[in-house]
């Protein structure tokens, strides 16, 4: 899976959702430079290495984690018994060695973005608001007690993997999204991503997901049609929660996010509110 140059970057949109799936679908996927790097410089420590230990290099890279789901689903052919939902499991079923021989040398967001320090900042901005998202979503499904924490944590990670791909390989069309969002605040993100785009990023998402044949489990997580179930709650109020204080803890929504957070932990408004601010802290 290690990948010879990447494609060009898109300047226009493609036709439809199908030919934005089939080119992402064809597209390699950069990981983060540190871990690039720090996965290479375990390979002369192989003897070393567990599945642990990887997991841990690489489990706080969303685009590392979504590659290593897709490479691992790939080899499995999609078969659905057995699948490997978190990080740590795919690397169980993938072995040290085979995963040595796949993910080093890897391309990064850094190199990709090299010439194009608006789109970078744009693409970090979203890395942090998934590496918070997900933080808030492993503190409230562990709140409750949800066997399926970890799965829940890593689906927050990801929720926003199709946006930090089209900045990585469409920076101009990214940037026009974004400029038609500052132009006018009250613009829906769906609404400009249609326009600029022709698709809209969630439903991009989904069909990725389903092309690349990721665990049911994960990509029931990231469908807001079962926003009804306490799971995917957790997902959708942490990315809402991380979007809404990613520039501090004083936007308008957030009393709104409070009381539905509230209502799914079963806690007091400030109880609640408490909790958010040591996990933030955490």
């Amino acid at each position: 899976m290690n990948d010879a140059a990447l494609p060009p970057m898109l300047e226009r949109p493609l036709r439809d959702l199908d030919a934005w799936t089939a080119w992402l679908r064809a597209a390699p996927i950069p990981v983060l430079a540190y871990t690039a790097a720090s996965v290479d410089e375990l390979v002369d420590h192989e003897d070393a290495v567990d599945a642990r230990l990887l997991a841990e290099t690489i489990g706080d890279d969303p685009l590392a984690t979504l590659r290593l789901l897709v490479h691992v689903a790939a080899l499995r052919g999609g078969r659905d018994t057995g699948q490997a939902e978190t990080v740590t499991a795919a690397l169980v079923l993938l072995g040290v060695t085979p995963f040595f021989r796949a993910f080093t040398g890897l391309p990064t967001v850094e190199a990709r973005l090299a010439d194009h320090p608006e789109a970078l900042a744009g693409f970090q901005r979203v890395l942090r608001r998934s590496q918070r998202a997900a933080t808030f979503a492993l503190g409230f499904a562990v709140h409750r007690a949800d066997p399926d924490a970890p799965v829940i944590h890593e689906a927050a990670q990801l929720h926003d993997f199709a946006e930090m791909l089209l900045w990585c390989h469409a920076p101009a069309l990214m940037l026009e999204i974004a400029r038609r969002q500052a132009a006018e605040p009250t613009l829906r993100s769906a609404v400009a991503q249609r326009d600029v785009l022709g698709v809209e990023l969630a439903d991009l998402q989904h069909a990725l997901m389903v092309a690349w044949r990721l665990p049911p489990l994960l990509v029931k997580l990231d469908d807001d049609r079962h926003a009804d179930t306490p799971p995917v709650r957790c997902v959708l109020l942490a990315q809402r929660l991380a979007r809404h204080t990613a520039r501090g803890w004083d936007d308008p929504a957030l009393p709104d996010d409070v009381s539905d957070i509230a209502r799914l932990l079963q806690l007091g408004p400030e109880p609640t509110r408490r909790l958010l601010l040591s996990l933030d802290a955490s």
